[in-house]
């Protein structure tokens, strides 16, 4: 398994729905969270796009010299930047962090918020927008000199003069639930994402691009984006995820149903309807919670239990094909340190991390009597 955090650049607190218990996200706390995925033992972080976050070009520039080994997953947006700008900026990322740049490929699903960018396209039209884009963009990565007339694009010239560390270019990660962006992932993408929804709508999806990929003679690896409540017991673990949500109001789940509702991404209706705007039933699958999605766009669900069990249920997703996670949890800096300590045992993972009791400079937990250090017991921490 391939094990990704979030950076969360839209804000970050102990609590959905309310400014208590908030934290402001500054460049000090997302140097913190960085050095944090960096040494933990994460693949590396998912950076959000929107006009509601930082812009993740910049925070991923801002930080490649306080990380040496995480990767940044950072979107670029079709319709919002030609995709030769999109080349270069790619290859120039990719060569400054030695190759620790992956591409995550967001067409948007807001039309408001498109709107405000200048996109005033129909949701289908955007992800034929998005194929033009990804056959410049790859063409002129794996050093092609691109002359491309479509609907939308026209590029006469486009070449990247500088290639990038990672041949032919970093990899394309995707999200789309829709028959036109399953379309695209199946052409173009390297890794399909989806949101964290039950098991058996996942193994549908992944059959679904794995049928489409086959006809353009191609293969999908396949990842999922959820958040994580992990704790030492089951009971301690749905504690937490009630006490997250115990300032979501039914005035604040209206507000955020009359956002949602004016979406058109599938992906966001499909997130929706799992938790139906209602603090009741959450539990929409064995350990898999959907109350994050009550006020949170995007992905809306967390896997909530024990460190073996929530174990289990990952290995279910990765029987289906998944092998990638790109996981949160609230506050991200702490949970960052919590998931890599109780899961990471559990789990059979790409990185482990680079601090192991060979390493050691100084005590790993607290010295016991000022004497000795303490034995590893009783199935907590790291073993």
């Amino acid at each position: 398994m391939q094990l990704f955090w979030f950076i969360p650049t839209h804000g970050d607190g102990r609590y959905l729905g309310t400014t208590t218990g908030g934290r402001i996200v500054d460049y000090a706390y997302l140097r913190q969270m960085a050095q944090a995925v960096d040494s933990l033992g994460y693949e590396g972080a998912l950076l959000p796009t929107g006009r509601s976050c930082e812009d993740a070009w910049v925070v991923a520039s801002s930080l490649l010299s306080v990380t040496e080994r995480m990767r940044f997953l950072v979107a670029v947006r079709p319709g919002l930047i030609s995709p030769s700008a999109a080349a270069r900026m790619t290859s120039t990322l990719d060569r400054l962090s030695n190759g620790r740049l992956l591409i995550n490929v967001v067409t948007g699903g807001d039309p408001l918020e498109l709107a405000g960018d200048g996109i005033h396209l129909s949701h289908d039209e955007r992800y034929e927008l998005t194929d033009e884009f990804l056959t410049v963009w790859r063409r002129e990565m794996e050093g092609e000199e691109v002359n491309f007339k479509g609907k939308y694009l026209d590029i006469q010239g486009g070449k990247v003069l500088f290639p990038s560390t990672q041949q032919p270019y970093p990899p394309l990660y995707f999200g789309g639930s829709s028959p036109a962006g399953q379309q695209v992932a199946a052409k173009h993408i390297d890794v399909y994402l989806t949101w964290g929804e039950p098991p058996e709508q996942v193994a549908k999806k992944i059959e679904q691009v794995r049928q489409l990929a086959a006809l353009q003679n191609r293969t999908v690896r396949f990842g999922i984006r959820m958040h994580i409540i992990v704790r030492e017991t089951e009971e301690e673990a749905w504690d937490a995820a009630d006490r997250l949500i115990q300032y979501v109001d039914e005035e604040a789940i209206a507000a955020s149903q009359k956002v949602f509702s004016r979406f058109d991404s599938v992906g966001q209706k499909r997130m929706s309807r799992l938790n139906g705007f209602n603090k009741s039933n959450l539990e929409i699958s064995p350990n898999l919670w959907a109350g994050v999605g009550l006020v949170r766009g995007g992905a809306g669900t967390a896997l909530v239990g024990n460190p073996r069990t929530v174990a289990e249920r990952m290995r279910e997703y990765s029987t289906l094909g998944i092998d990638t996670f790109i996981l949160s949890g609230y506050p991200h800096l702490e949970e960052a340190y919590r998931v890599a300590e109780l899961l990471f045992p559990h789990l059979p993972l790409a990185q482990q991390g680079s601090i192991s009791h060979s390493q050691l400079t100084g005590p790993f937990g607290e010295v016991v009597a000022n004497d000795h250090y303490p034995d590893k017991k009783h199935g907590g921490g790291l073993q």
